[in-house]
């Protein structure tokens, strides 16, 4: 995710406080992806320094904070950004794909309950999510987006968890392979008197 887009997004229209900033955030987004105004803070200084916000004409309120606004290389970037697709290279790495990789690797841990766990987790989730989903927010769309978007990742994981089951049951009780398999092939003697 990209608070800096985010908050380039948000000033958008008019110049904003960084406490506004944070709390329109996470109205968009429905809290899901809380942020701490100390991000806020220093995401607005770095932007600041590339040149995509600056201090507003009327910078101050009563009580000392400072207000930004937009730039016209912060409106290019913006653009650029919702022009551009998200690519999967570009998300995090999927931390629950490497753990299921390593827990594979090191011996003595029990992978499938390792799967069941995270498939229960995960379906308690996916259960609080649809709560959420039939709460009285139905208006706004921008958060059941997001919400939606929460749901259908969710889905998405356990029909992972259950393939990767799948394929545990599938491959239990072959035997592994010889570390000599590994190894690059002995030199064929015959060619190694010519």
């Amino acid at each position: 995710m990209s608070i800096k887009h985010g908050l380039l997004a948000l000033l958008r229209e008019e110049p904003k406080y960084g406490y506004q900033l944070r709390g329109e955030f996470e109205e968009a987004t429905g809290a899901i992806w809380p942020l701490n105004i100390g991000q806020v803070y220093t995401t607005l200084t770095r932007l600041e320094r590339d040149g995509l916000v600056r201090a507003a004409a009327e910078p101050v309120a009563d009580d000392g904070r400072s207000r930004y606004e937009i730039t016209d290389a912060g409106r290019a970037e913006l653009a650029v950004w919702f022009e551009t697709p998200v690519t999967r290279e570009s998300r995090p790495r999927d931390e629950l794909a490497i753990k299921l990789a390593l827990a594979l690797a090191a011996p003595g841990v029990d992978v499938s309950a390792v799967v069941q766990r995270q498939r229960a987790a995960t379906m308690q989730s996916l259960q609080e999510l649809t709560r959420l989903k039939r709460g009285d927010r139905e208006g706004e769309i921008s958060w059941l987006l997001v919400l939606e978007s929460m749901i259908f990742a969710a889905e998405a994981e356990i029909r992972w968890l259950d393939h990767c089951e799948a394929m545990l049951l599938r491959h239990r009780g072959r035997p592994a392979k010889p570390p000599e398999q590994y190894a690059e092939p002995a030199a064929d003697p015959a060619e190694a008197n010519r």
